[in-house]
């Protein structure tokens, strides 16, 4: 799955939607020529209650969580930040903050601009942590939830700064859990392999990243970063499909950061070598050639070596780069694989216990 960092450049095309062709009635469908049946009052009642209490939990979710969501200004570049403790650490994505060490902070409740440093970037994981300078009084941190309670058809709200506009808020349900994605790595993406990301449909546009994905219990079970492209529109974003770093990942790796200032444990698994595509007789990728091996890492342990051609990590058949980070990323270090490998004209197999990144 390809995907584009949703980080902003300021300038922003604003587009109006036409309204739609038809109306959905109660039951569901598009009305006929003639006017749709008028539900029972009954009915128009508790239709009305039910949506009147809908609202107003967005209306408290936004007003609960939207004072955390913070607009990140990094050198010519905006994203989205999130308050992660009452000492001014502001986690975000690795992509937003770039190559740049200060920052310039804008809260959602319009106080003046803040100053933050870096404390650290890693950009294997797109996460970064960055720090206020001074922390103004009254600054609120988020409520982070627990992944293993996100669950597809959630009601779901996405806060942040699309295209610039600060403290805006999108609304759409959990699609899916624990999708792999490989961001690019041009247009300021970091190319990382991202696992178990959460899908979402809430809009998410450039200059969300880093922002909050928000379950109607007022807790940050996300934080948007990606959304996907479509080739056949240009590799423009497909509508309605953005991935979300999970809550379990985030605390991870800003704990880490905020208590040694970087990271140790990552929990991804790695072979411990470097590598580059290779391609067939036909030009089309069909492997992936050891570079080198670490020394007394995973793969130098289970006797690869440079020149090695890995072809597949278990049943997953690996052609590029990319796929070998993506056949890794649902593994866990010290997990033992089987690993299919050519060395010159002979296949060979092994099994490799894995390290960590």
């Amino acid at each position: 799955m390809d995907a584009t960092p949703s980080r902003s450049r300021v300038r922003r095309s604003l587009t109006p939607l036409a309204a739609g062709a038809c109306a959905i009635a109660l039951a569901g469908g598009c009305t006929g020529p003639g006017p749709a049946p008028a539900a029972a009052p009954a009915q128009q009642a508790v239709v009305s209650r039910a949506a009147g209490d809908l609202e107003d939990r967005y209306r408290a979710v936004i007003r609960d969580v939207l004072p955390s969501v913070v607009q990140v200004g990094a050198g010519d570049g905006l994203g989205s930040g999130i308050v992660y403790d009452g000492k001014g650490h502001i986690v975000t994505n690795a992509h937003v903050v770039g190559d740049e060490k200060t920052f310039d902070v804008s809260a959602a409740t319009g106080e003046k601009v803040l100053k933050a440093s870096l404390v650290s970037s890693y950009p294997e994981q797109d996460l970064a942590v960055i720090k206020l300078d001074d922390v103004p009084d009254g600054l609120r941190a988020a409520e982070f939830g627990d992944t293993d309670e996100v669950e597809v058809g959630q009601i779901v709200l996405a806060m942040g700064s699309p295209l610039g506009l600060s403290s805006s808020v999108t609304q759409g349900i959990v699609s899916a859990v624990g999708r792999t994605v490989s961001e690019s790595s041009s247009g300021g993406g970091t190319g990382a392999t991202l696992a178990d990301m959460v899908q979402t449909s809430a809009a998410i546009n450039p200059g969300n990243s880093g922002g909050a994905l928000v379950n109607l219990d007022s807790e940050v079970i996300g934080i948007p970063t990606l959304a996907a492209t479509d080739p056949q529109l240009g590799d423009s974003a497909a509508p309605g499909i953005g991935f979300a770093i999970p809550v379990s990942m985030v605390r991870t790796v800003a704990d880490q950061i905020i208590r040694t200032g970087k990271v140790t444990d990552s929990g991804r698994a790695a072979l411990d070598i470097t590598g580059r595509t290779v391609v067939d007789d036909d030009y089309r990728p069909a492997g992936v050639a050891i570079v080198t091996a670490r020394k007394g890492g995973a793969a130098e342990k289970a006797g690869l070596r440079s020149g090695d051609i890995i072809t597949r990590i278990g049943s997953t058949r690996i052609t590029t780069i990319t796929s070998l980070s993506e056949a890794l990323a649902g593994d866990d270090p010290g997990q033992k694989v089987k690993v299919t490998y050519t060395r010159g004209d002979a296949s060979r197999t092994a099994e490799v216990t894995l390290g960590e990144i």
